[in-house]
């Protein structure tokens, strides 16, 4: 894994995604295992004038806190998190699990309890994003416990991710641009559409977005990317929707996930396993049980489920919802304490209609350039 390619990630999330200025403050958040991209990260923002800050969480840290902490500790907010929340001007998240089952056996309730603590700070995060007062990005370093879980060898994970990320480019920044332009035309399309309609294998959904903006995500926010997203009026989702993958909080897997919804709220939610978590988290709070976001997966680069959403929410000719809250740039207006995002494949079958208009069916958009 460490090769020039590593280079290369670093010098787009620095340049590309997070367009690190002088004098931006810049916290990476990771695991010691990210460490090989770290550095490059780090050399590369100093070079740009940045004040980078780097966190790094030892394994096993998160398990010990839900095994110890009491109600009191879950639900304390950090003013250093905080601090930082409300001042710094870049963010990276880099993914880089020990051990993706390592919150396994923690009481559901005692996540959501946690969840319901960081609302506030996840609403600030969203709101200063959303006026340009920060930028943030997630991407992921190949690790043998994200490898693992993913059901490849470590090299194997490792060339997947670099593929998904279009590193093996010789320009990656100018393929990144590439894929703003295509899904660009996509975004204005969308922009004038009122009601979406969802058809596929045990889903019927209907929603409404006049008013509602269309995020193009390029590699910006995301890294790897590839996918259009929005968030629906609240109270317009009417359907059933069934996720054709399992749905993946904190390392937790709850399968055959199928939601009705009626005004906007999830009315009915059953699943073949889990579903004790699934009712935990769309109990969080009042938003956890409306849609803050609808999205379009359109990396076809990314060929395979993963069990982790960074990448899975882009596979080419797939849809997501999330539960819980929205970003703000859309329009929407949802809060939550929780963003859960669920997947559903549409490349057998699944179609998509905008205004009573065809535009998307087994999993390809139809939408003239």
């Amino acid at each position: 894994m460490i090769d020039s390619r590593l280079t290369k990630m670093a010098e787009v999330l620095v340049d590309y995604s997070l367009e690190l200025k002088p004098e931006d403050k810049f916290l990476i958040n990771t695991t010691d295992l990210a460490t090989p991209l770290v550095k490059e990260v780090y050399r590369i923002a100093l070079l740009r004038g940045a004040y980078p800050e780097i966190q790094i969480q030892p394994e096993g840290l998160s398990r010990i806190y839900y095994a110890t902490a009491s109600n009191e500790q879950l639900q304390y907010v950090s003013s250093l998190r905080e601090m930082a929340l409300g001042s710094f001007q870049a963010f990276l998240s880099i993914i880089a699990d020990h051990n993706t089952k390592s919150l396994t056996n923690v009481d559901s309730e005692k996540i959501a309890l946690r969840q319901r603590s960081m609302a506030p700070l996840n609403q600030l995060f969203m709101e200063r994003a959303a006026k340009g007062e920060m930028r943030w990005c997630v991407a992921l370093y190949p690790t043998l416990g994200l490898a693992q879980e993913a059901s490849m060898s470590l090299d194997e994970y490792a060339e997947f991710v670099m593929e998904g990320c279009l590193l093996n480019s010789s320009d990656p920044k100018a393929q990144w641009q590439e894929v703003h332009d295509q899904q660009e035309r996509y975004v204005e399309f969308l922009n004038g559409v009122d009601v979406i309609e969802v058809k596929a294998q045990d889903t019927d959904l209907r929603l409404r977005l006049k008013g509602r903006t269309w995020e193009n995500c390029d590699g910006r926010m995301n890294f790897p990317d590839g996918e259009i997203f929005t968030a629906p009026i609240e109270d317009s989702v009417e359907g059933v929707i069934r996720f054709s993958f399992p749905g993946i909080y904190s390392g937790k897997e709850v399968e055959d996930i199928r939601l009705t919804f009626e005004k906007g709220k999830v009315v009915k939610a059953t699943a073949s396993r889990g579903e004790e978590l699934l009712h935990s988290l769309l109990d969080t709070d009042a938003g956890a049980r409306r849609v803050g976001e609808f999205a379009i997966g359109t990396n076809f680069g990314i060929t395979k489920f993963t069990r982790n959403m960074l990448f899975d929410e882009k596979i080419g000719g797939t849809i997501h919802l999330a539960l819980g809250s929205t970003y703000l740039e859309t329009g929407g207006k949802n809060q939550s304490g929780i963003h859960w995002d669920m997947l559903c494949d549409m490349r057998d079958g699944g179609e998509i209609y905008a205004d009573g208009q065809l535009i998307y069916k087994d999993g390809q958009m139809l939408i003239d350039d």
